[in-house]
């Protein structure tokens, strides 16, 4: 059985959102220091330097796409004018952002998960399932 390997990076970012819908004080305008979570993973390893990732790129593009929300009133943003700037929909948003950058900076790795968390003790995680051949 071939082996994998799966790296791991941590940002964060500040922004306030509002709930639409939600009935509860979350609809309310309030804000969080969002944490983010990024991992991907691959099989083969660049055979010059032997990482799958540079850590230092897989954060820079992390860095990127959560730089778009950062001190941000969430809401206001177009990718949140019709969905709920919820920790799901955050997920989602930076899992397709951060792909898009991978594919051409790392092309060895593949994007597994983003997870968003508004307190360190809950957390949303996007993945998408792996289509395999």
């Amino acid at each position: 059985m071939a082996g994998k390997w799966r790296l791991t990076v941590d940002e964060a970012f500040c922004a306030s959102h509002q709930l639409r819908n939600y009935n509860g004080k979350c609809e309310h305008l309030h804000g969080h220091n969002f944490g983010v979570t990024v991992e991907v993973e691959g099989d083969r390893l660049d055979p010059a330097v032997e990482i799958l990732v540079d850590f230092g790129e897989l954060k820079r593009l992390t860095r990127e796409a959560v730089g778009t929300l950062d001190h941000s009133h969430l809401n206001d943003l177009p990718a949140f004018a019709e969905r709920n700037p919820s920790s799901e929909n955050l997920a989602r948003h930076l899992f397709n952002e951060i792909r898009d950058r991978l594919v051409v900076a790392a092309p060895n790795a593949r994007l597994v998960s983003v997870s968003v968390s508004e307190k360190g003790t809950s957390r949303a995680t996007y993945f998408e399932d792996s289509q395999e051949d």
